[in-house]
């Protein structure tokens, strides 16, 4: 529905795949006794999904995308090896769960955010030495660093990039301290998750 990389034909592709190698390894075991090890098939399976996955998992502006894809090209993987070794119902449970935690649990996820009172905060900055001033500046509205990192800007020139996690306090809201931080002078960009 979001048009995304990995959809149901992919992942239905996938665990057909995986129901396949279980297959065949059962089929050796039975036709050409001593010659299969059923977990060696099986956890090439895994591995090689796994492989599959990392090339969902795309990073850009500060946004890790693609983890749930992945994830669930390793499950549907995972529910193919036990339909095909003769686990139909465990399959099935385990479709029912997924399905369940794919199109419900995001409704709690964002549920939860919007009466969070921590937030991420993505900060550029044109010099190291401004971040004294951003951090007073937050002290000063009441907001609470609750941890932060440093890295190299990642826009044109020099500067440095700060993640900061702060506590907002009931009395402010999430737009006063956007306006703090936008206004802060030597602050290039800000970027809220």
């Amino acid at each position: 529905m979001k048009h995304r990389g990995a959809g149901t034909k992919t992942i239905t592709v996938v665990c057909l795949g995986a129901t396949l190698v279980m297959l065949t390894e059962q089929y050796i075991q039975i036709n050409f006794p001593g010659l299969a090890n059923m977990n060696r098939m099986a956890s090439q399976v895994i591995s090689g999904v796994g492989f599959i996955g990392v090339g969902t998992i795309i990073i850009s502006r500060h946004r890790v995308r693609g983890l749930t894809t992945a994830a669930t090209l390793w499950a549907s993987a995972c529910v193919g090896l036990a339909v095909g070794i003769g686990f139909v119902e465990g399959g099935i449970l385990i479709t029912v769960v997924m399905l369940f935690s794919l199109h419900v649990l995001p409704y709690v996820e964002r549920f939860a955010a919007r009466h969070s009172r921590y937030c991420n905060v993505f900060i550029d900055l044109e010099e190291s030495r401004d971040l004294h001033l951003v951090m007073q500046k937050l002290k000063e509205a009441n907001v609470v660093i609750d941890s932060m990192d440093m890295g190299e800007s990642k826009g044109e020139g020099e500067g440095i990039s700060v993640h900061m996690v702060l506590y907002i306090r009931k009395a402010v809201k999430r737009a006063e301290v956007y306006d703090i931080l936008t206004k802060t002078d030597k602050v290039m960009s800000v970027d809220f998750l």
